[in-house]
């Protein structure tokens, strides 16, 4: 798992720090209040595999790089989604400079790209920036309904 890394999370119900592998085989969730929370994380040529393609929920793939502004506008609302969807989505960020043999993979001709994957599937995909009501939108036409608590 170290190779592809972890994020710290806060939880939004307790506030408590948790620590969230990139890759899991299960979905994260608070460690003291077990409530869900919102899987955010990298991957790159080498990790893609085992934190995209084996991951047990649909993941938003983000193909971006640092040098574009489209791409660093849409990233705060890509991260509010992967909060308020937790547990149905993870959200993954492929910087596609570091990322070559991904983006060839996919054919990325511009970016930012969004990709939703189940598994090597690639069940939507957009290109270019968009707001986030309109990707909420996106992804719920997308996405397996919510469970029901």
């Amino acid at each position: 798992m170290a190779s592809s890394g972890s994020t710290v999370v806060r939880c939004a119900t307790c506030r408590t720090k948790n620590q969230v592998p990139s890759a899991a085989s299960g979905i994260p969730r608070c460690a003291k209040c077990k409530s869900l929370l919102p899987w955010i994380g990298e991957a790159g040529d080498d990790t893609f595999g085992e934190v995209v393609t084996a991951s047990v929920i649909p993941v938003l793939v983000d193909i971006w790089a640092p040098w574009c502004g489209p791409c660093r506008m849409v990233s705060p609302a890509l991260e509010h989604l992967a909060a308020e969807m937790a547990g149905r989505i993870k959200l993954v960020k492929v910087n596609a400079d570091d990322a070559p043999q991904v983006s060839a993979r996919f054919g990325i001709q511009a970016i930012p790209t969004l990709l939703v994957m189940r598994g090597d599937e690639v069940l939507a995909r957009q290109t270019g920036a968009a707001p986030e009501d309109k990707l909420r939108t996106w992804l719920e036409g997308v996405l397996p309904a919510a469970p029901s608590h």
